[in-house]
């Protein structure tokens, strides 16, 4: 059965009219189903009863199941989601200061062999469906309403398990339902998807209308590293790669997002900095250096903080922006790299909500 939230408004409204209601029941519906996130069709009492039988026998509401969430020495919660068949997937709440970062999942494990990534460990399972993907925000936003009222997730990114360009219909479908403004009327401008590198998923995401922040996941400055580093190099190189996001449209102030894990001895180096200055160069973007955190899934290690100061400093004498990032809710295997749904021995709260 397929749930109510992977419709667009204009799906749903075409699905009530076929249900033999009036359209303005559709409208009515997806803004009690996203911006008051109604959990059941009985609480939706403002439709008529009739209707409300109809949908509850076509359409399902909710279809995952919030099994766990470990809260990190940090702040940092990591949402432990099972979906209907069983298998699990994560998203995390990132705090900083005033703003709270939602890391969403788009796949069941992934397709991908990058070989410094838990997740890669698990193989592809499947795709979520763009309800699924809008569904983890909504939970997210019930259980801050349980454990820290008045707090709101005010950053989206797709950063979480999968390569969200091989999901391409149902995020791009997730982010026009997300941002709709008869819904939960997220801002574009506040959600990034993250890939990998597949170059045919950034061009097309470049003719979209409705376009989120784009980050890339590079991890390497010559494709000799970044074929061992990145498979997906073996296909879309480094060359294809930058040529693609040359030439992704983007609007006034909008810069991407180069994201860079530094691997010890293997892309750290002050010549990998200025190789990476001279690659992105002309190009309106920032770095997010990222220092590896480990797991015991891959043969890496993080580099020595004299190490990281070096590269940072090198790419900013370069003229590149650079943005270390420290690490978030990596006690709790939370941060970046590290998500592979996996049990676990620390204490958890265990949140059941009705």
């Amino acid at each position: 059965m397929r749930d109510a939230r992977d419709f667009t408004h204009d799906e749903l409204g075409d699905f009530v009219v076929a249900l033999g209601a009036p359209r303005f029941r559709g409208d009515q519906v997806f803004r009690r189903l996203h911006a008051r996130d109604v959990a059941s069709w009985g609480d939706m009492t403002d439709v008529p009863r009739e209707l409300r039988e109809r949908l509850a026998g076509a359409l399902g509401l909710g279809s995952l199941r919030l099994a766990e969430v470990q809260t990190s020495r940090d702040g940092t919660r990591k949402l432990r989601l099972e979906v209907a068949d069983g298998r699990a997937i994560e998203s995390v709440l990132i705090p900083d200061g005033d703003k709270l970062t939602q890391c969403i999942s788009s796949q069941v494990g992934c397709a991908l062999d990058c070989s410094f990534c838990a997740t890669a460990t698990l193989g592809f399972g499947r795709n979520l469906t763009a309800g699924e993907i809008v569904e983890q925000v909504l939970l997210a936003r019930r259980l801050l309403a349980d454990v820290e009222p008045g707090r709101r997730i005010t950053n989206l990114v797709y950063m979480g398990m999968g390569e969200p360009l091989h999901n391409y219909a149902n995020v791009v479908r997730s982010i026009r339902i997300l941002t709709d403004p008869r819904g939960i009327d997220f801002s574009s401008r506040r959600i990034t998807v993250s890939t990998a590198g597949l170059v045919p998923g950034i061009d097309r995401l470049g003719r979209e209308d409705v376009r989120p922040n784009l980050a890339v996941s590079l991890n390497a400055t010559t494709d000799e590293v970044r074929d061992v580093v990145m498979p997906i190099n073996r296909k879309w190189n480094i060359a294809a790669l930058l040529g693609a996001i040359r030439a992704f449209p983007l609007e006034r102030r909008r810069r991407v997002t180069f994201e860079y894990v530094l691997l010890a001895g293997v892309n750290d180096t002050p010549a990998d900095a200025a190789r990476l200055c001279a690659l992105l160069a002309g190009m309106p973007c920032k770095v997010n250096l990222i220092p590896w955190n480990p797991h015991p899934l891959a043969p890496y290690r993080r580099p020595s903080p004299d190490a990281i100061d070096r590269f940072q400093n090198e790419v900013k004498r370069l003229g590149l922006p650079a943005y270390l990032r420290a690490p978030r809710g990596d006690d709790i295997d939370a941060a970046c790299g590290q998500l592979a749904a996996r049990g676990t021995d620390v204490v958890a709260v265990r949140v059941a909500r009705e």
